[in-house]
């Protein structure tokens, strides 16, 4: 093999091939309109038949656009930031744009700054934040920064252009199904204090209850893990006969340690005691029972975060409000109702 076969091909060999000049191949990659179809055609050909990729730091030269975004995550090994981050690069990729993205450990307002500088030095011609904490919002809406930023998973209330489920509706769903089924009272599990996530399902269970003339029970809280939910089930399980028929649950993971701690207790699901997530994770139909759950879109929050970033690079009013709320669904399983149980073949 020669050593112009080892090098990627270049414009020019696209354009010696294609029999054309160098300026034409430029005009067809820029989609210019003064190119004959069937020359387009020509120099389309050549660019599949070769391979050709163009070289992106000859574009942003020329351009003066790098068509990379920032992302800056937290807690990505949770399901939900993990989602949204997954989400987010899927959605940039469709529109064109590569993603650079900053992980890290806590979002402190010294750390958010570094990874914000850090990403300012790489070209970025935006961020978007996954920030669930409440003090993690703050710190972007008080940092300057020379691009647009666009925070998901933080709730309403913010003064930060963003995207986010609808979480306060999302424990609507929840509390008012598990009342529905005949339930006088529902406990909640709530996730950590400073997650606006947290404290705007905790939120929803409180304002639906209270709808309902429903004094609120004590509240547990948990750090979104199996082992806070299943330490929270044991103390749920000194409930049961006390008033306790009905759990929402502030994530699915934690549902699983409930269920577990429950049935080791000798409690039955959904007999005894029903259990609502949140999330709707892969693998919560497959819980003993199939877990009933809140649904989160995901997609629909990754492509619309992207689209309202690139709204704001490029200067356009957004399509819709700076802060657009996704609405969940309610999936309902053998966890929570009898009838559903039945469907699913657990015995009543």
């Amino acid at each position: 093999m020669t050593r112009a076969q080892l090098r990627p091909p270049t414009m020019a060999d696209v354009a010696r091939l294609a029999g054309v000049s160098h300026q034409t191949v430029s005009r067809v990659l820029g989609d210019h309109p003064n190119v004959r179809d069937e020359t387009r055609s020509r120099v389309l050909h050549a660019i599949e038949e070769m391979g050709y990729r163009r070289n992106s730091s000859a574009r942003a030269l020329a351009t003066r656009r790098t068509r990379t975004l920032g992302v800056v995550a937290s807690d990505t090994t949770l399901y939900g930031p993990a989602s949204t981050l997954f989400a987010l690069e899927e959605a940039a990729r469709a529109e064109g744009y590569l993603v650079s993205t900053v992980s890290l450990r806590e979002l402190t307002m010294e750390k958010v700054s570094e990874a914000l500088n850090h990403l300012s030095e790489g070209g970025v011609e935006g961020v978007v934040a996954i920030a669930p904490q409440r003090s993690a919002v703050e710190a972007l809406a008080e940092l300057r920064h020379p691009f647009p930023v666009v925070v998901v998973g933080s709730g309403p209330g913010m003064d930060v252009p963003g995207v986010s489920v609808d979480q306060h509706l999302g424990a609507r769903l929840a509390t008012g199904h598990l009342l529905a089924a005949g339930h006088r009272t529902v406990w909640h599990l709530a996730g950590p204090e400073d997650w606006q996530e947290a404290a705007d399902r905790a939120a929803g269970w409180r304002a639906t209850l209270e709808a309902a003339d429903v004094e609120p029970p004590m509240l547990l809280r948990g750090d979104w893990s199996p082992l806070s939910g299943y330490r929270a089930g044991q103390e749920l399980a000194g409930w049961v006969g006390r008033g306790l028929t009905a759990v929402f649950v502030a994530n699915d993971q934690m549902a699983l340690g409930v269920l577990r701690a429950l049935r080791e207790a000798g409690v039955r699901t959904p007999q005894d005691v029903a259990v609502v997530g949140f999330d709707d994770i892969p693998e919560s139909e497959f819980f003993a029972p199939p877990l009933t759950t809140v649904r989160q879109d995901f997609a629909t929050v990754g492509r619309r975060g992207i689209a309202l970033l690139l709204e704001l690079i490029e200067g356009r009013p957004p399509a819709t409000a700076n802060r657009l709320a996704i609405e969940p669904q309610l999936v309902v399983r053998a966890s929570s109702f009898p009838y559903a149980a039945q469907s699913e073949g657990v015995p009543l």
